[in-house]
């Protein structure tokens, strides 16, 4: 009895490697127009009688103006073009100051955010991290980086109800997420740490301040191009990110 136990276990977890392998090759090529996040937030409403409202427009990431790209590398992830997936300082620093019982600041890097919002659920458990470090790894090795954020700026949450680059320009900014300027593309990466909270078309002044700090980190980073070698690292504030969700 144990040992077919211990079979179908073994069928189990190579049936999950093979498919999680799938899925990644499969969403290389092929655009991910609806995430798990989206599904759970449509649940919720459809279940609550709300209107179910998902504002979500994949567009490639040749459609998404060039600032944006850079926007988020400054607040979010400095190190996207050079680092493995993971930012290991980082992870310490938050880390340490859980420690000394600060508050908890954020340590994804957008590799790892990409992975969370494209294959997972959200929450905070160690099961769902070490299946996040799991698919940052495969994302990594089969996407690349230029996917990764193609992908990234299609799928994550940029306000209530609003999924993407090109969602969150036309519903905040009236124009097409091709046409944002320096400024509307550090607002949004600016509320990225709580799209729900803070409102890219309506900036309070803290995230006016934060655009301001991002617009100065932009022009301090390495231009992301993903067309040549990343350049020396350059002597940058680490990013704007903090975790401001209650």
């Amino acid at each position: 009895m144990l040992k077919k136990i211990f079979k179908w276990i073994k069928r189990i977890v190579i049936f999950l490697f093979v498919f999680s392998i799938l899925q990644v090759i499969v969403f290389k090529f092929v655009p991910v127009y609806y995430t798990p996040l989206m599904v759970w937030n449509n649940t919720t409403q459809l279940l609550s009688g709300e209107e179910v409202v998902c504002k979500h427009t994949w567009v490639p990431l040749d459609e998404i103006s060039k600032y944006l790209p850079l926007a988020v590398v400054a607040s979010e992830d400095n190190l996207f073009l050079d680092h493995s997936g993971f930012d290991f300082d980082q992870i310490e620093k938050a880390m340490n100051e859980a420690e000394k019982g600060k508050r908890q600041r954020g340590a994804s890097t957008i590799s790892q955010q990409t992975a969370k919002n494209v294959f997972l659920w959200s929450g905070r458990s160690y099961i769902r991290k070490g299946l996040e470090v799991y698919y940052t790894f495969l994302i990594e090795t089969i996407w690349g980086k230029e996917r990764i954020m193609e992908v990234y700026l299609n799928s994550i949450e940029m306000g209530k109800n609003i999924y993407g680059a090109e969602a969150v320009a036309q519903a905040h900014f009236k124009k097409t997420a091709k046409k944002l300027t320096a400024d509307e593309s550090a607002l949004i990466a600016a509320t990225l740490p709580n799209p729900i909270r803070f409102n890219s078309a309506k900036p309070s002044p803290y995230i006016i301040k934060r655009q301001g700090k991002i617009l100065d980190l932009m022009g301090k980073v390495n231009p992301v191009d993903f067309d040549k070698e990343p350049e020396p690292k350059k002597d940058v504030k680490k990013s704007t990110k903090k975790n401001t969700k209650k």
